[in-house]
């Protein structure tokens, strides 16, 4: 385990689950990386990257550094003959993507995004909903992410928007198993003077529609980090013949399912989403409950809710795909590809909403190889 903080909390998923194990963890500050290791009884203590990279015992690293060290710390572990499961965005340069890309490819090792939202509780219950076809046929995707980031670490200062747009790009693709081929965002607003000094960016928000490959949709998703009123929110909505989703207004009030040809009074219907830890080994259930969070108070749950329960299905995923020797959802090109929507989408806000192909080794998923292909 790479990085303490929010990344802390997948501890307890590894050391539960039957299959792994926490033989290190590294943290730069050693206080801080002592009492995490008395807390977790963790004896592997590392405060430099290349040492824990040395440890043969080490057969995966799970990165949870800030966003500029994601692209140089997963290359550094896949060239040490590490499998890598990295928090989002995947880097914030195509170039650090297709390298990513290549050295999966080169390598025959596992490399995992480990985006959230697809696993979280929302998002499989409507993968359940579209699976047995009570949705219909899929006619539009849409999601949103605003976000103040105001009091969090100062490196967010310096990002774009759309640099950090997976949380909403993810579940639009995921759901269809596409991938996007081309992007049209445009900037609305203007965000204060400092912050737009620090980033590059003027915009306060980005918002962008996405052509997913081979099929006849589109998405809409927009993202903020500053100067806009609004509650955090991740949502996700999805339009269908039959039914149609769309997440709450308000943070922890109930959904709404639409269903077509009823009574207009009775078209929208209210609903609680179940919990899917069924789908997990029972060891690990738990950990979809707020309850088992170990530090409610950091900023990714006091924003976030907790994830929507998704941290056991990330583990269990990245765990189960080297294990079986198969690629993860999302193995390395997917990763690329809903990382670099982001990066287009802000080239394309810059340039006044010009279309911007998505590069081509994100197009493929053939140019990710398992140890076995």
């Amino acid at each position: 385990m790479v990085g303490l903080g929010f990344g802390a909390e997948f501890i307890p998923i590894y050391q539960a689950h039957p299959n792994a194990e926490v033989t290190a963890i590294c943290r730069r500050d050693q206080t801080r990386l002592d009492k995490c290791g008395d807390q977790f009884e963790i004896g592997g203590r590392y405060t430099s990257f290349d040492d824990l990279l040395a440890d043969p015992d080490v057969d995966a690293v799970h990165i949870n550094s800030p966003i500029p060290d994601h692209a140089w710390m997963s290359l550094k572990a896949l060239d040490a003959g590490k499998h890598v499961m990295c928090t989002v965005p995947m880097a914030t340069t195509i170039e650090d993507c297709q390298k990513i890309v290549q050295k999966v490819h080169d390598t025959g090792l596992h490399y995992m995004m480990a985006e959230t939202v697809v696993y979280s509780r929302e998002c499989l219950f409507i993968k359940q909903l579209y699976e047995s076809g009570e949705l219909g046929k899929i006619q539009y995707l849409a999601a949103s992410h605003p976000q103040d980031m105001d009091g969090w670490p100062a490196y967010w200062e310096k990002m774009i928007p759309m640099h950090y747009a997976t949380h909403v790009v993810s579940p639009c693709l995921g759901l269809v198993g596409g991938l996007a081929e081309y992007v049209s965002c445009f900037g609305s607003g203007t965000v204060r003077e400092d912050i737009a000094k620090k980033s590059g960016n003027p915009f306060a928000v980005e918002t962008c529609h996405i052509k997913i490959q081979d099929t006849d949709l589109t998405a809409h998703i927009w993202r903020f980090l500053y100067d806009v009123a609004r509650q955090y929110r991740e949502s996700f909505d999805v339009y269908g013949t039959q039914k149609s989703f769309e997440w709450t207004l308000v943070e922890n009030e109930p959904h709404v399912i639409h269903t077509a040809k009823k009574p207009e009074h009775e078209i929208a219907e209210k609903v609680e989403v179940p919990d899917f830890a069924h789908l997990l080994p029972e060891s690990i259930r738990r950990f979809t409950l707020p309850q088992e969070i170990h530090d409610a108070d950091h900023l990714s749950f006091l924003q976030g809710g907790g994830h929507g329960g998704s941290h056991p299905h990330l583990v269990h995923e990245f765990v189960s795909s080297v294990l079986e020797n198969r690629r993860p959802l999302p193995d390395a090109v997917t990763s690329a590809n809903w990382t670099c929507v982001g990066i287009c989408a802000h080239e394309s806000a810059m340039k006044g909403g010009q279309v911007v192909q998505l590069p081509e080794f994100t197009l493929s998923r053939d140019r990710t190889a398992c140890l076995t292909e």
